[in-house]
């Protein structure tokens, strides 16, 4: 059987599982801190060493900056040194990014994660100078991400090489899908490398990663942080096995391309949020497609 303890390996400079947490809220779209205070503490517990708040899956695009400060603040105090608290710091708009990374840094944050610009579609020295200057304003490890589904531009692989360069840039969250590519520039940057997507956990491990950011590990963060206990105690077959557990859930919350409204709806009837309220533009799951959540996470064998 594989080990019970999360590796401490210093590659993985926020930690191996990570949820990319939801923001919780009430009916009336009013962000309830003490429920996301709560809900980091549930995550730790089961398995989490480390938690993404302000994420996208954090609906940071309609969330404001008093509200994202205070909901790191208070997730930093709720779950101590047991996880580090990475907050986003992600804009089009260069100095906003690096304003948020500011306030993450006051907040308490242990790290920043900022995305690529979206909509703009820089050069790739903007991008660059962006991520950079994101870097800098907030003073802590920070992680890049690349999603250029959701931004329109991807990160190439000069790029990377530059941003390996700077101090503060320590990781990279990648949701290309692009494995190969991942396992090469993990291999000639030396940042720690961790999935953007759940599916692609396992093969990310087999390739070096660093383990993941996640939006599935609302719903089963004890499997995956099973997968990589026992991917480093090398039960490749024991990992296979604990991954396979919660194909339903990362079918039932990323399928739809709505993430952070079905994690939501998962969170929601794991009861570790009061509701499922999001902003616009996103739209609170109906009753019909919470429903089809619920039969995925009783699938994975989460709820009953």
């Amino acid at each position: 059987m594989c080990g019970m303890v999360l590796s401490t390996n210093p590659a993985r400079p926020f930690g191996a599982v990570l949820t990319a947490m939801v923001t919780p809220m009430t009916p009336d779209g009013v962000v309830d801190i003490d429920a996301g205070a709560k809900l980091a503490t549930w995550l730790v517990d089961h398995g989490n060493d480390g938690i993404v708040v302000n994420g996208t899956t954090g609906e940071s695009p309609t969330t404001h900056s008093p509200e994202k400060a205070a909901l790191v603040a208070a997730v930093v105090q709720a779950v101590g040194d047991r996880a580090a608290v990475v907050a986003g710091a992600g804009s089009n708009d260069t100095a906003h990014a690096s304003r948020m990374a500011c306030q993450a840094a006051e907040a308490g944050a242990d790290g920043i994660l900022t995305v690529t610009p979206y909509y703009s579609r820089p050069s790739q020295a903007g991008v660059a100078q962006h991520l950079q200057a994101v870097a800098e304003a907030g003073g802590l490890p920070t992680m890049v991400y690349d999603v250029p589904g959701r931004t329109g531009v991807r990160i190439a692989a000069a790029t990377y090489e530059a941003l390996a360069q700077h101090p503060l840039i320590v990781a990279a969250k990648d949701a290309t899908g692009d494995v190969a590519t991942a396992a090469g520039l993990a291999q000639r940057t030396g940042l720690a490398w961790y999935s953007g997507d759940d599916g692609l956990l396992l093969p990310f491990l087999a390739h070096g990663g660093a383990g993941i950011v996640s939006v599935v590990t609302h719903a089963v963060p004890d499997a995956f942080a099973q997968v990589v206990k026992c991917w480093d105690a090398g039960d490749h077959a024991g990992a296979l096995a604990a991954f396979r557990t919660t194909l339903p859930a990362i079918a039932a919350l990323n399928g739809a391309g709505m993430q952070a409204v079905m994690a939501k709806a998962a969170a929601e009837a794991l009861g570790t949020i009061p509701g499922r309220t999001v902003r616009g533009p996103l739209v609170t799951a109906s009753d019909d497609e919470a429903a089809a959540v619920r039969a995925g996470l009783t699938a994975a064998g989460v709820l009953k």
